[in-house]
C-alpha cells in the first residue's frame, strides 16, 4: 500500500482548500457568460460608461422637464435598457423623480452628481448602476467551506482515526488482550508508528510467554526438588532413628547404617549443587570468567574425580584428546559441564564397561565426543534429553544417583560458551554425546 508523507499530504490539503473555490467560481462565471474568458467584462465596462454617460447627459439636458411626465416616461425607458435607476432631488433634497422608490440605501452602487445652471443648484441626481452579479462570490465561499470539509473528512479518516485506533490498542494491550489488530494508514509516519508498535507488541508477547514459561518451570523445579529432597531425607531420617534407638546393635550393621546416611547426604549434596548451578544458569545474569582453557585437561580432570567410582564398577575411561584443543572459556562451568556428561556416563554404563572421550581441532571449533557402552537411549527419551529434571525412569527413584539436572546444566553452560551440544545413540550401541565450543580467539 502506497503511503504519503505527513507534509506531502498537508500540502494536497492547502492546494485543494485553494483550488476548489476557484474552481467552483470558473463554473458560475462559465454558466453566466457561456465562456472562459474574463475579456468579456472590458466591453461590458464600456457599454456601461457610454450609457452613464448619455443618462448624465439627457438628466442635464432635460433639466426643465424633470416633472414632465413624458420625458420621465422616456428617461424610465433609457434607465431599464441600461438596467439603472435615478432619484433627481430638489436643491432642499425633496424628491422630484424617482424611478424605483424601493431601490434605496447606502449598499448599493450609485454615481451622484449636482445639477447647476447660471450659477444656481437645480437639483441633485443619484444614479443606481445595475447590481453586480452575487453568484460568483457566493459560489466562492461555498467552495472554501466544502474544500474545508472536505479536508477535514480526510485529515479524521488519515490521521486521527488511526491514532484513536492504536491508543485503543495500546489500552487493551496493557489490560493484557494481545489479540488486537492494529490500524492501517496511507501516511508513512503513522504506518512507521504502527509498524514499530507491532514489533514493541510481538516482543511483548514473546517476553510475556516467556515468564509464564519460566513461571511454570519455576512451579515444576519446585514441586520436583520437594518430591527429590523428601526420598533421601526420609531414608536418612529413618536410619538415623535406627542408630538412636539401638536397632542397629552389631558393628557391622551400625557400619551399614553409617555407610548409607553417608550415601543419602553425598545424594543431597549433590542435588543441591545441581540446582544452584542450574538457577544461576537458567534465572540469573552470570558473567563468564573467560580465559584461554585446555579442553584436554579440564577432561582429565574429570576422569580423574569420577576414577573411583568407574573403578567400582570396573569402567575404563580412555581419554584421546589431542593438544591443540585450546578454547576460551571459564574453567569452573566447563569442568562443571564435562564432569556432568562423565558422571551421567559412568551411572548408565554397566559393569566392565567402557567410555571412550574424543577431542580435537576442526577449523574455528573444538569438537568432543563422549560414547558409553550402556543401553543407550530409548525414541521417547532423545528429545526430552535436556529438559529439566526429567529422566528416563518412570518411578523417578534414584538408583542411578542421577538429579535430573545434569545433562541440562552441561547443554547450558556450552551453549553460554557459543557452542552446541547434542546426543544420539552410537551405531554399534550405547549413547554418544557430540559438542563443539569455537576455538580460543589469538588475540
Amino acid at each position: 500500500m502506497r503511503t504519503l508523507r505527513i507534509r506531502t499530504f498537508t500540502v494536497l490539503c492547502f492546494f485543494f482548500i485553494l483550488l476548489l473555490p476557484w474552481i467552483f467560481f470558473l463554473t458560475t462565471h462559465y454558466m453566466d457568460t457561456k465562456t472562459l474568458s474574463f475579456t468579456k467584462n472590458q466591453p461590458q465596462n464600456g457599454t456601461l460608461q457610454r450609457q452613464l454617460t448619455e443618462t448624465i447627459h439627457q438628466i442635464e439636458a432635460g433639466s426643465d422637464k424633470w416633472t414632465n411626465r413624458n420625458w420621465q416616461n422616456q428617461l424610465h425607458k433609457e434607465l431599464r435598457k441600461a438596467k439603472m435607476d435615478v432619484a433627481i432631488l430638489s436643491e432642499s433634497d425633496q424628491d422630484i423623480y424617482r424611478s424605483n422608490p424601493e431601490r434605496r440605501g447606502a449598499l448599493s452602487s450609485t454615481e451622484r452628481f449636482s445639477v447647476i445652471e447660471d450659477g444656481h443648484l437645480l437639483g441633485r441626481v443619484i444614479l443606481y448602476l445595475p447590481k453586480s452579479n452575487p453568484v460568483p462570490m457566493i459560489s466562492i465561499f461555498f467552495g472554501l467551506l466544502l474544500a474545508f470539509f472536505v479536508v477535514g473528512i480526510e485529515m479524521r479518516r488519515f490521521l486521527l482515526k488511526p491514532l484513536e485506533k492504536m491508543s485503543v490498542a495500546a489500552r487493551k494491550i496493557a489490560a493484557g488482550d494481545w489479540d488486537m489488530q492494529l490500524p492501517l494508514s496511507r501516511i508513512t509516519e503513522i504506518t512507521e508508528v504502527r509498524d514499530g508498535f507491532e514489533v514493541m507488541v510481538k516482543g511483548l508477547q514473546k517476553s510475556y510467554r516467556k515468564q509464564v514459561e519460566l513461571e511454570e518451570e519455576r512451579r515444576f523445579v519446585i514441586a520436583a526438588v520437594a518430591h527429590d529432597l523428601r526420598t533421601p531425607l526420609f531414608a536418612l531420617r529413618g536410619y538415623l532413628d535406627g542408630l538412636e534407638q539401638g536397632i542397629a546393635q552389631s558393628p557391622e550393621k551400625i557400619t551399614k547404617y553409617v555407610a548409607v546416611c553417608k550415601e543419602k547426604s553425598a545424594q543431597l549434596d549433590r542435588l543441591v549443587e545441581d540446582l544452584f548451578t542450574f538457577t544461576k544458569m537458567e534465572y540469573l545474569e552470570t558473567k563468564l570468567n573467560n580465559k584461554a582453557a585446555d579442553l584436554k585437561l579440564i577432561f582429565q580432570k574429570s576422569i580423574d574425580s569420577l576414577s573411583p567410582l568407574a573403578w567400582q564398577k570396573h569402567i575404563s575411561i580412555s581419554n584421546h584428546a589431542a593438544d591443540d584443543c585450546i578454547i576460551n572459556g571459564d574453567t569452573h562451568l566447563l569442568e562443571r559441564a564435562m564432569n556432568n556428561l562423565l558422571d551421567n556416563a559412568v551411572r548408565h554404563t554397566p559393569s566392565y564397561g567402557e567410555i571412550v572421550v574424543h577431542c580435537y581441532k576442526d577449523g574455528n571449533k573444538v569438537k568432543f565426543t563422549i560414547r558409553d557402552t550402556g543401553p543407550g537411549f530409548s525414541s521417547e527419551e532423545l528429545p526430552r534429553v535436556f529438559d529439566p529434571l526429567y529422566r528416563g525412569e518412570e518411578s523417578r527413584n534414584r538408583s542411578t544417583g542421577g538429579s535430573g539436572l545434569g545433562l541440562t546444566i552441561s547443554q547450558r553452560i556450552v551453549s553460554r560458551h557459543g557452542g552446541e551440544l547434542a546426543v544420539r545413540n552410537h551405531s554399534e550401541g550405547g549413547a554418544l554425546l557430540e559438542g563443539w565450543i569455537p576455538v580460543a580467539n589469538p588475540h
